[in-house]
């Protein structure tokens, strides 16, 4: 039976209750963090729970567990599950205050913790010489200032995304005066002259632990990247365009607004890259043993 964990309690996912009076509810004031595992491994815990803690600070909500704590409920929470290939979704948010007020509640309340797993599907990473590529669109970036704190104010990401899926592509990718941000959901990658490229992280993005990895991969195989602005004009020239996550790993992008990218196929860039980000993820998650 599915269970979900919700401050100290592991329950099924019709009996978790939280107060209307949580700030989540009412004002999206929380952030979160999705956590893949495979073979019932979570990958890159470490940078996703730096990534949480930032994003906790920038908001300034006191983290409520240690490290420790953390990743002995995130594996309790895999085990409860099943274990296998999961995504483990966390959130936090400031808590239930006695009434409701813009301002922070004072003295704190104390946070509410919320933990889900959902199936994790095979990604087209897997199996590079067969993947079929997706279909994403080009939209301006709406969203606020600060994209970098992983926030679960998500509506203006949910609007773009739905006008992607309407459009019929799997992702939208962001135009902010002229250059590219990221996804509705993903961080960009482009092959730009036999260069893999990749907007440097600010405030107009989140640094995504998947484009990281890609980033780090890179570098270690001899493979030349770059993290650098990347116009409009770039991206629709681009040989190849990527888009990364942490559920999806490394997508390529096969067509961007009706337009084929390069030979309307996943480049061999985006293959050699795949592959090295596969074998990666089997020796850390064990996957070689199965």
């Amino acid at each position: 039976m599915t269970q979900v964990y919700l401050n100290g309690n592991f329950m099924a996912p019709d009996q978790a209750r939280i107060s209307p009076l949580d700030r989540g509810f009412l004002f999206a004031d929380g952030v979160y963090e999705v956590i893949p595992a495979y073979n019932g491994v979570l990958f890159r815990f470490d940078e996703h729970l730096q990534r949480l803690e930032r994003s906790l600070a920038e908001i300034g909500i006191h983290n409520p567990h240690d490290p420790a704590q953390w990743r002995s409920l995130c594996d309790s929470l895999v085990a409860h599950n099943g274990g296998g290939n999961l995504s483990v979704y966390l959130q936090i948010t400031r808590g239930a205050a006695q009434k409701r007020d813009h301002a922070f509640p004072v003295p704190p309340v104390t946070p509410t913790v919320f933990m889900m797993t959902s199936p994790v599907a095979v990604p087209a990473a897997d199996s590079p010489d067969t993947a079929q590529g997706s279909l994403a669109i080009t939209l301006d970036d709406i969203r606020w200032a600060r994209c970098d704190i992983k926030s679960i104010s998500l509506l203006p990401n949910s609007l773009l995304r739905q006008q992607a899926v309407e459009a019929g592509a799997a992702e939208a990718i962001l135009l902010r005066d002229g250059f590219v941000t990221e996804g509705s959901a993903s961080n960009v990658f482009i092959v730009r002259n036999g260069t893999i490229v990749t907007p440097p992280k600010c405030h107009a993005i989140l640094g995504g632990i998947t484009r990281d990895l890609v980033v780090e991969l890179c570098v270690a195989e001899g493979l030349p990247v770059a993290e650098q602005e990347i116009s409009e004009s770039q991206l629709r020239q681009a040989e190849e365009i990527w888009v990364t996550s942490s559920t999806r790993e490394i997508v390529p992008i096969i067509q961007l607004n009706n337009s084929p990218v390069g030979s309307g196929q996943p480049g061999p860039v985006w293959k050699t890259v795949a592959r090295h980000y596969v074998n990666f993820k089997r020796r850390l998650c064990g996957l070689d043993q199965e």
